[in-house]
């Protein structure tokens, strides 16, 4: 269909205009079905199933454009991951000229965000739209369409239930909103369009055409029995296929089951991979890798081996990078300044990043408690999906290796030849369910067991399992939600308490609210320090312990003997209870990984002791600053004395620092290195920086001119320092900027949970 042809379904020449300038000149085949099965009738919903690169964001663009146009409401677009977030607004802001205005908002989880009642398309995670929901934001009732990209991950035991359960809520909420699911092909895509009531467009059609084989002895064994001969650079065989792209002028992304293996195989690849690279090319090289190295005031190990392996025009990217180097990376890949990203499989669900060749080295990893497990058929032909550069390929290849002539037919038929796997709901597990049990009833969406049960027969779940294990696990979390004190009842009716809403609004765990609330109530009876209240955030689910090995049994032994009167926790018998003493122990070493960092340990020092990279850390600083917000709020709620102690807690976590920094930290462009450089050189308050001239300042390690300018121009009054933003009820939000020179500027937004956005 030509682009022309779209003016007969109500679109505007304006917008067709706008299309035309960006280099749209025709419909892609599933684009062209949706438009003629009434996609722009703005009747039905729709779930689109077609492979990856096939022009799904073109779909949603086109419904989200006409809706707005003819005035019907806001639009939703809902994402897994901030970044891919941060992709899409990039993507929807050509339609400012048109007067469509659309905004970001992925971060704090405490608060109504009513500054978005301005904006036509708003995007966002499922988690933040939960949140908003939550906050019962009035200008959700606005929303006349909602897009679900990457449906799929309702699969996905993290992130799905919540993106199950917001989707219900939206629906529910407004019973005309149209949804449109975006999806990868799906085994089940019928049965998912049947929940949403949609009609379903499924094509397997993809603008650039993938082959997928295995690789084996030299040669790649396609999907169509053809055979194609690798040439033998380098031994390793990922290496091999990927380095040969390079040599032929494309790029290539290998995934590996693990970040060291990522990170080897990009090093290794880089020394031959610089071989083919121009001085031009290494020269631009050079500058970024200098770039991703100065993310960090200090780098740390892993970024010298970013650094080096950019050096030879390869990078890897996994969750351990800080946001800034990840960004860094994924540009240059789409400059083709980067030939080869070596990547954990997460990569596949993330950004759009398309290359000639995808290799996937593993076709195994490892999975707590089952050992070595076989990655998902869906996981592996999202990794394939990443192969053919649209405009730069006519074909890309997606290659498995194999050991053995038997791997490589095994290979064959359990993946290359195999269907994805079926979508099902993982909303039935209780540690998933209980902050939506709580929600339901917090936010009035229901006021009764009965009104609870029909709400939850409107999921996924409900509609294609029988929903008695769900009704089950309901009725269990209201029982435990009501003697916690959470919620209350009175005859058939079910009502927040205080406790139980203040709760909701602050997206955590009802049982971690209640490991919280016990703590702060304990603190008020004993003598407290930095430990008691480290290892009472450790002990909540939202912060992951860290693995416990053997070397670590000693520290953390002496650490429990030394603190043993201040614990908030009874500690449990290492005889009487093994299994709880030696989780004990390791929320205990994760309450030393967060002692070190407010003490001021070595950066590098902090890393290698507790194995830890600069995004793990990030990870933890975000998740721990939430969880102390939270503490501190429910410590007001019941008027706990300590709870002052949990704020400057949380403040010396999120920056890093020792109590004496507090102040300096305050600072737009200080953090924990800067305000110790100045600490140490006699500046030790504001009152000290401000009576100081701008050259004393500027001789400070790690401040010059510029900043000892912009610190004094702070001062003077014309930016207010020292206190915290506060939000409407009053309260301090410290979940916003960090100046933390350790880990490179913050984008200003904290999640809860970093699993939301970053694999």
């Amino acid at each position: 269909m030509d682009i022309q042809e779209l003016a007969d379904y109500g679109i505007p020449e304006k917008v067709i205009k706008l299309y035309k300038k960006e280099g749209i000149t025709a419909l892609y085949p599933p684009q062209e079905e949706a438009v003629k099965a009434g996609l722009l009738d703005l009747k039905e919903s729709f779930l689109i199933s077609v492979p990856t690169a096939s022009g799904k964001t073109f779909i949603s663009e086109l419904l989200m454009v006409k809706s707005i146009l003819k005035r019907r409401g806001k639009c939703i677009y809902i994402v897994p991951l901030r970044a891919l977030a941060a992709e899409k607004l990039d993507e929807f802001k050509k339609y400012e000229t048109l007067g469509i205005r659309s905004a970001i908002s992925t971060g704090e989880l405490d608060t109504t965000d009513s500054w978005l009642k301005n904006f036509d398309i708003i995007v966002t995670t499922s988690e933040k739209a939960d949140s908003l929901l939550r906050h019962k934001s009035e200008w959700l009732t606005d929303i006349a369409v909602l897009v679900a990209d990457e449906i799929h991950l309702i699969h996905d035991g993290s992130r799905g239930p919540t993106l199950e359960v917001t989707i219900a809520r939206l629906k529910h909420l407004n019973p005309d909103i149209l949804v449109l699911g975006l999806s990868a092909t799906i085994k089940n895509a019928d049965e998912m369009a049947g929940w949403l009531d949609a009609r379903l467009i499924s094509s397997k059609w993809r603008p650039v055409k993938l082959k997928e084989g295995i690789y084996f002895n030299d040669e790649i064994y396609f999907n169509d029995s053809r055979l194609k001969e690798v040439e033998k650079i380098v031994k390793e065989p990922h290496l091999n296929l990927a380095i040969e792209t390079v040599k032929n002028g494309g790029q290539s992304l290998i995934f590996t089951n693990t970040r060291q293996s990522s990170e080897k195989a990009a090093l290794d690849a880089s020394k031959t991979v610089k071989k083919f690279l121009s001085e031009p090319e290494l020269k631009k090289l050079r500058l970024l890798s200098r770039e991703v190295q100065e993310v960090l005031a200090r780098p740390t190990k892993i970024c010298k081996k970013l650094g080096a392996s950019i050096l030879g025009g390869t990078a890897f990217h996994h969750a351990g990078l800080v946001a800034k180097q990840k960004k860094i990376v994924e540009q240059a890949f789409k400059a083709k300044e980067i030939k080869i990203i070596a990547a954990t499989p997460t990569l596949a669900a993330g950004v759009n990043l398309p290359a000639k060749r995808v290799v996937i080295r593993d076709y195994k990893r490892y999975e707590p408690n089952l050992g070595s497990s076989s990655i998902p058929v869906l996981e592996i032909k999202q990794m394939a999906g990443r192969a053919g550069r649209p405009k730069y390929d006519t074909c890309g290849e997606a290659v498995l290796i194999a050991k053995s002539f038997d791997e490589r037919s095994f290979l064959l038929d359990n993946y290359v030849l195999a269907e994805p796997e079926e979508i099902s709901s993982k909303l039935a597990v209780e540690s998933a369910l209980r902050t939506h049990v709580l929600a339901t009833i917090a936010t009035g969406y229901a006021n009764t067991l009965y009104g609870t049960l029909e709400f939850f027969s409107k999921t996924f779940f409900a509609f294609t399992k029988d929903s008695f294990e769900l009704e089950v696990l309901i009725e269990k979390i209201i029982d435990f939600l009501k003697n916690e004190g959470l919620i209350d009842q009175k005859g058939d009716y079910l009502y927040p308490t205080i406790f139980g809403k203040r709760v909701s609004e602050l997206y955590i765990d009802p049982a971690s609210a209640v490991i919280l609330k016990d703590a702060l109530f304990r603190a008020e009876e004993i003598d407290t320090n930095e430990i008691s209240y480290l290892h009472a955030i450790s002990k909540v689910p939202e912060i992951t312990t860290l693995y416990l090995k053997k070397k670590d049994y000693e520290l953390c032994i002496k650490e429990q003997y030394e603190n043993m009167p201040f614990f908030l926790f009874d500690v449990p018998g290492e005889l009487l209870d093994p299994w709880k003493y030696e989780s004990f122990l390791s929320e205990l070493k994760t309450a030393l990984f967060f002692k070190d960092r407010i003490n001021e340990r070595d950066e590098e020092f902090i890393l290698e002791k507790f194995n830890l990279a600069p995004g793990d850390v990030r990870t933890k600083v975000d998740l721990a600053d939430w969880v102390l917000y939270s503490m501190s709020e429910i410590g007001r709620l019941f008027k706990i004395k300590k709870t002052g102690e949990v704020l400057k807690l949380r403040k010396r976590v999120k920056h890093g620092v020792k109590e004496e920094l507090l102040e300096l930290v305050s600072l737009r462009g200080i953090g924990r290195v800067r305000a110790r450089r100045l600490y140490v050189r006699g500046f030790k308050t504001l009152d000290d920086i401000k009576k100081a001239d701008v050259k004393e300042l500027a001789k400070v390690e790690l401040i010059g001119n510029t900043l000892a300018e912009k610190i004094k121009r702070q001062l003077e009054g014309k930016r207010e320092i020292g206190n915290e933003r506060k939000n409407k009820k009053g309260t301090e939000n410290l979940a916003g900027e960090v100046d933390d020179d350790n880990y490179g500027s913050s984008d200003g937004r904290t999640e809860m949970q970093k699993r939301l956005f970053d694999f």
